[in-house]
């Protein structure tokens, strides 16, 4: 086959996934460690920058060797567009060492590029199938756990010691909200929302009680409002 130029990629989806048995399969094949192009990124598309950079350095005679075609791309159309861009504009060849069938440097008959291409059709099918189903499978546990009442993200900023005296002022006109907000540690945003909130669940709870000594009638927003027990986490 001569001497080739060889070239690598590797990819993962996250960047806590393991690179190692991907780039030791390239090493093995004889690919410079400084060929080999690395990512991080979803098989979604094609919009990575090690890829694009691979890529702009193929050319014809160069051979790109990848573990699973998966690693390429997990997107049926996208997938075969950059196959044909690889093989045919740039020329360099193609070598999945997961799946020997799909070596474009063995067969260059019109029968071998036909099992080619078929073979990477089915296989990018798959592949894009699989994505769907992992998809699902995350938004089905997500789901569940949201059921369950499990949270996602940053756990709540708890609220500071001066919040409720810091808050009353704010209400009273001492304060604006940024000065109030810069009094907590927290940016307005947060400082309003947690206000809000609270100021919600003490309403709830005061119309709560008072329908049973009033005999139903709420309080009205505006009174409560200015109420020295404006927060239910406030004495």
């Amino acid at each position: 086959m001569g001497r080739e130029e060889k070239y690598g990629y590797a990819r993962v989806s996250t960047r806590e996934q393991n690179l190692g048995r991907q780039i030791e399969a390239l090493l093995g094949e004889g690919v410079p460690g400084n060929r080999i192009y690395v990512d991080k990124l979803s098989g979604k598309d094609f919009e990575r920058p090690q890829y694009q950079r691979m890529i702009r350095h193929l050319r014809k005679g160069a051979v790109l060797y990848v573990k699973s075609i998966d690693r390429l791309g997990r997107n049926y159309a996208d997938l075969n567009e950059q196959w044909r861009v690889i093989t045919k504009e740039r020329g360099a060849d193609i070598v999945v060492l997961d799946m020997p069938i799909l070596d474009t440097r063995r067969e260059k008959s019109l029968i071998g590029t036909l099992i080619s291409d078929i073979v990477l059709a089915l296989l990018s099918y798959v592949a894009e199938n699989e994505r769907a189903a992992i998809r699902q499978r995350q938004a089905e546990g997500i789901a569940l756990a949201q059921e369950k009442g499990i949270r996602f993200g940053r756990p709540p900023r708890p609220i500071p010691d001066n919040f409720c005296e810091v808050h009353r002022a704010w209400r009273e006109g001492g304060m604006t909200m940024v000065e109030a907000a810069a009094a907590c540690g927290m940016p307005p945003k947060t400082f309003y929302g947690k206000a809000v909130k609270m100021e919600r669940e003490r309403m709830e709870l005061w119309n709560g009680e008072g329908k049973e000594r009033d005999g139903g009638n709420q309080l009205d927003p505006e009174e409560w409002a200015g109420t020295p027990e404006s927060l239910g986490h406030c004495p």
